[in-house]
């Protein structure tokens, strides 16, 4: 019997930790949803800021190529993790991707600052031996990524005020459909000058183009600003809707595995009990036994 009151506990022990998991599944799933539809709206804020460049670009000159890039030019670094864990090989795989690019990049590793967005992502740096100059929480919601991104250019303007970085690159995961996601990297400044000729030439989409009274080199930097704002948010966003989705694969192979234990358990105690129950029939009948045979004597 204690053999069956233990698989009797460890079904229940197995039971709560599957419903567990099903209810991060049941999370994982919905926060996918709440980061995409985030992403979208940012696009559809992006469209409207490349639209305020183009009527600004009316009026001024051919945008300055980047010069190219040499040793010592600085370089700002971000790179898009998680804080949690349960999110599968997402920090691995956003970690192996940036260092593998920064690998590749002709300037000189001692001009590169990193800032790592989730505390995973950071310690995987640091152990690999990159240094990281700075580290922010993952705020889980999309409110919390406005915040966060207002953080971010703080800190890109402290960079490059005071450090010289230049140029700023991001990392991040992004959600390609379901559970999969890929990692990608974007160069976020300078600002291309090919993305910026090519808007230039745009056809505006009526006959009549809005006018404004602010200082044209005013307005470009302000809407320059703003496209960096939508960078960061997409990055978020994306990076935490491919998070969302490792988790919830992550779930589903847990769940599975639960399940499978579950029934073996199950099965187990099904034929423990049996076992008990008939070895307790043996010894009632045994007893049974034993007595008929003195009442006879």
């Amino acid at each position: 019997m204690e053999a069956v009151e233990a698989l009797r506990k460890t079904i229940h022990v197995t039971q709560e930790l599957h419903s567990v998991v099903k209810t991060m599944k049941v999370l994982a799933g919905l926060n996918i949803g709440v980061y995409e539809r985030a992403a979208h709206v940012v696009a559809e804020y992006n469209r409207t800021v490349k639209m305020g460049l183009q009527v600004a670009l009316q009026r001024m000159g051919e945008p300055v190529s980047p010069s190219r890039a040499s040793p010592d030019r600085k370089l700002g670094v971000i790179v898009f993790g998680s804080d949690q864990g349960m999110c599968g090989q997402l920090n691995d795989l956003i970690v192996d991707h940036a260092l593998r690019a920064l690998a590749r990049f002709p300037l000189n590793r001692l001009n590169h600052t990193v800032l790592a967005v989730g505390l995973r992502a950071g310690a995987q740096l640091e152990n690999s031996g990159r240094s990281v100059d700075a580290t922010l929480d993952v705020r889980g919601s999309p409110a919390g990524i406005t915040g966060t991104v207002h953080e971010v250019l703080r800190l890109i303007e402290d960079w490059h005020s005071k450090r010289g970085v230049e140029m700023v690159v991001l990392f991040y995961c992004r959600l390609i459909s379901g559970v999969v996601y890929r990692a990608c990297g974007i160069r976020v400044l300078p600002v291309d000058a090919q993305w910026i000729r090519n808007l230039k030439a745009r056809r505006w989409p009526s006959n009549v183009i809005p006018t404004y009274r602010m200082e044209t080199e005013r307005l470009f930097q302000s809407l320059i600003r703003e496209y960096l704002f939508v960078s960061l948010f997409r990055a978020f966003a994306e990076s935490l809707a491919s998070e969302n989705a490792s988790r919830l694969a992550s779930m589903q192979v847990a769940e599975r595995k639960i399940e499978d234990r579950l029934k073996e358990l199950t099965s187990e105690f099904s034929q423990s009990r049996q076992a008990s129950i008939t070895s307790e029939l043996l010894d009632i009948v045994s007893a049974f036994e034993a007595l008929k045979g003195k009442g006879s004597d």
